[in-house]
């Protein structure tokens, strides 16, 4: 299957001369989500503001279901939804009005139904006779999701869309995000919650300085990249490592008083027996095992790190 978007050697210079997006390369598949995850600066807002038509590109070539976002701007622009980082809201507007203004913005007729199942869906029906003036911030950012919605569009974009709402409000997010995406709806999102990426995206794609550096399926980029340990508690102080342990390459506490091995997510496990077998032919007693997968987030500070 095509994919859904298809980004070709798009680059963008700032006419101060500074290069946001170096040559970025990026198919997207219909019906996933796809976290971009990068530093502040690294290029996400860029990229998604080039893709929804805001922003010029200074070389490459964008398409959604294979129309040009520059030549057919009108057809791609009508297929996505975009939920700023900025809280940008009619602020005297009703939450109703808003959001029936915004899919007039796009030609559609209007349908009363439809907006009141999307604000219900967002726990915002109670409030849809209320001034956006006044409600809090949380209730804001659902605002701006409920507008980039009004149009039923078949790609939605959320840059950074739980930034500054609390635990249970990100909750809720999440779980829109995961019945859009049940829909068929094609999800795009940044986030600085790398431990949300990790629970809802289908592929992980990593920019940094510009950059796209790896894009890759989320279980898939774990088995490569992820990494154990396993720590193993001494019952008495270990000055130092026998002969028969150097294979390992153990990590030694400063205390003596454990021994750390690390190796990769995707390992068998046999050297693992091996080295308890080891250890115990060693004449070394031990008192508990235990055990640290690293996550998304570890991941990505090494591949970051790395690039410094």
């Amino acid at each position: 299957m095509p994919p859904i978007i298809s980004v070709s050697n798009l680059s963008k210079t700032y006419a101060s001369g500074f290069c946001a997006l170096k040559n970025i390369n990026l198919d997207i598949r219909a019906g996933e989500i796809l976290a971009l995850l990068g530093p502040n600066g690294a290029g996400k807002t860029t990229l998604i503001g080039i893709i929804c038509g805001i922003v010029n590109p200074s070389e490459g070539r964008v398409s959604v279901e294979g129309h040009d976002i520059v030549k057919d701007y009108r057809v791609t622009r009508s297929m996505i939804g975009l939920v700023p980082q900025e809280l940008t809201t009619d602020a005297f507007e009703s939450v109703w009005s808003a959001v029936t203004f915004s899919r007039r913005l796009f030609g559609r007729r209007d349908d009363p139904a439809l907006i009141e199942r999307i604000l219900r869906d967002l726990s915002l029906f109670d409030k849809r006779n209320s001034e956006i003036r006044t409600l809090s911030g949380g209730m804001k950012r659902r605002i701006l999701i409920a507008k980039a919605l009004s149009h039923e569009p078949r790609i939605l974009f959320l840059d950074e869309p739980t930034a500054g709402v609390d635990i249970e409000l990100r909750k809720d997010m999440w779980q829109i995000v995961a019945s859009l995406r049940a829909s068929g709806v094609t999800i795009i999102l940044t986030t600085h919650y790398i431990e949300e990426a990790e629970a809802i995206a289908d592929r992980i794609g990593i920019i940094d300085k510009g950059e796209l550096i790896l894009v890759e399926d989320k279980t898939v980029l774990m088995q490569k990249l992820g990494k154990k340990q396993l720590i193993v508690h001494l019952r008495e102080k270990l000055e130092a490592l026998p002969s028969n342990l150097a294979v390992y390459d153990l990590v030694l506490a400063e205390d003596g008083r454990s021994l750390t091995y690390t190796y990769t997510t995707g390992h068998d496990g046999r050297s693992v027996m091996a080295l308890l077998e080891d250890i115990a032919a060693a004449a070394i007693e031990f008192s508990d095992i235990t055990t640290r997968e690293s996550r998304l987030e570890d991941i990505f500070v090494q591949l970051v790190r790395q690039r410094k």
